[in-house]
């Protein structure tokens, strides 16, 4: 796998990505829900932060990681790609390169908790809504200092 920035042509696929893999891991969300994300993503979110992805030796796009001011705000796999060590790339990636420390993850993604949490991320604090007020609490994680001995 190779960690590469993002085109603006490379937003469609990293569309795909996400709506595949939030179908298969955030059951939460309503059909409703999903599709009023979908133009936000694409509008807005994708621009709002610094997209990298990770590319196999054929180029295919595997999963992406988008960080903002420290925060990773978006990391998605796409599901065939899912347990094969690409989000814990992006996510070391985006931690040695884009100096991410935080990230915030949905309270009802216990896959995403877990993931964040072996990764070295604590939770500090939880919020009963999402960034957009819906009903999806957030759990606030930062990366945990490892103490020198």
């Amino acid at each position: 796998m190779k960690i590469e920035s993002v085109s603006k042509a490379e937003h469609q696929k990293l569309l795909e990505i996400w709506e595949a893999s939030v179908r298969a891991t955030h059951d939460f969300l309503s059909e409703d829900d999903l599709q009023q994300l979908k133009p936000l993503i694409l509008g807005q979110y994708f621009d709002a932060v610094h997209l990298t992805c990770a590319k196999t030796s054929t180029g295919e796009i595997a999963g992406f990681c988008g960080v903002h001011e420290g925060n990773i705000e978006m990391l998605f796999i796409a599901p065939d790609r899912r347990g094969q060590g690409i989000g814990a790339l992006l996510a070391a990636h985006a931690i040695s390169a884009q100096s991410a420390t935080k990230v915030d993850v949905n309270e009802q993604n216990p896959q995403a908790l877990g993931f964040y949490q072996r990764i070295g991320f604590v939770v500090t604090g939880r919020s009963p809504t999402d960034g957009q007020g819906k009903p999806y609490p957030l759990l606030h994680m930062a990366l945990q200092k490892v103490q020198q001995v």
